[in-house]
């Protein structure tokens, strides 16, 4: 049986060598025995398009397709910050790109694997904004844009995206519990494995007759999370930087 690896959130960017050097020291430390890594989202706090030329970014994807050469598979799910990462990257990284959800076998059992940001209905302002930069249209206009046009917009909204959630309620940035039980059902799993929330648990679900469990992952700000996924139990871990 494979052993896995789960990660999200670490929101890469060039500001903070801190969390790049985490990551490195990530792969160097826990990642000896792993079989498949997945990446599920917000792996970069922004992500402008495949284009990007910055050796900040090129040297990431350099180490990950390092990795893969190693003979780890990397998976990657789209995030709400990074969901414009393409083929390209994908190919120069040696990652696999996943769908927006994604059933595969975890610890000998279907699991339901999603970055998380989608089950958060409540939040409606920002559901509306999640429909707007994910339609082929949005995407096709703003990738046409030079880079550092990009760039500035990406800054822009990054800004904007910090007001708003400080003066939302905290309830309403968190899932939704019908919406995570509805994707459960929809693909007839008892386990979900998500990050988005910044909010690291191990969740009881009830399931009309069964027991379920949601994984939530954290974000790597001080200290560091991932869940590990052998035979026949997944763990999460948090670990100092």
């Amino acid at each position: 049986m494979a052993i896995q690896y789960f990660i999200s959130d670490l929101h890469l960017q060039p500001d903070r060598p801190d969390l790049v050097a985490a990551f490195y020291r990530f792969i160097d430390t826990y990642l000896q025995d792993a079989d498949e890594l997945y990446i599920l989202g917000d792996f970069f706090d922004a992500w402008i398009g495949d284009d990007e030329d910055a050796s900040f970014y090129l040297d990431i994807a350099a180490r990950l397709n390092l990795l893969s050469t190693q003979g780890v598979a990397i998976y990657f799910q789209h995030g709400n910050r990074d969901f414009l990462i393409g083929e390209q990257f994908a190919k120069s990284a040696g990652v696999t790109l996943l769908p927006e959800q994604h059933k595969t076998l975890v610890a000998g059992k279907p699991v339901l694997l999603m970055h998380g940001d989608s089950l958060c209905i409540d939040d409606t302002e920002y559901m509306a904004f999640r429909n707007q930069v994910r339609s082929a249209a949005w995407q096709q206009q703003v990738l046409a844009l030079p880079l550092e046009q990009r760039r500035a917009m990406a800054a822009q909204l990054r800004s904007q995206s910090s007001s708003m959630n400080a003066m939302k309620a905290e309830d309403i940035m968190d899932v939704n519990p019908e919406a995570v039980a509805q994707a459960m059902r929809k693909f007839d799993v008892s386990t979900i494995l998500h990050g988005h929330t910044h909010r690291p648990a191990v969740h009881e679900i009830e399931l009309n007759s069964h027991h379920g469990k949601r994984f939530v992952l954290g974000d790597w700000n001080t200290t560091g999370w991932f869940i590990r996924a052998n035979a026949s139990e997944l763990q999460l871990v948090e670990f100092d930087f």
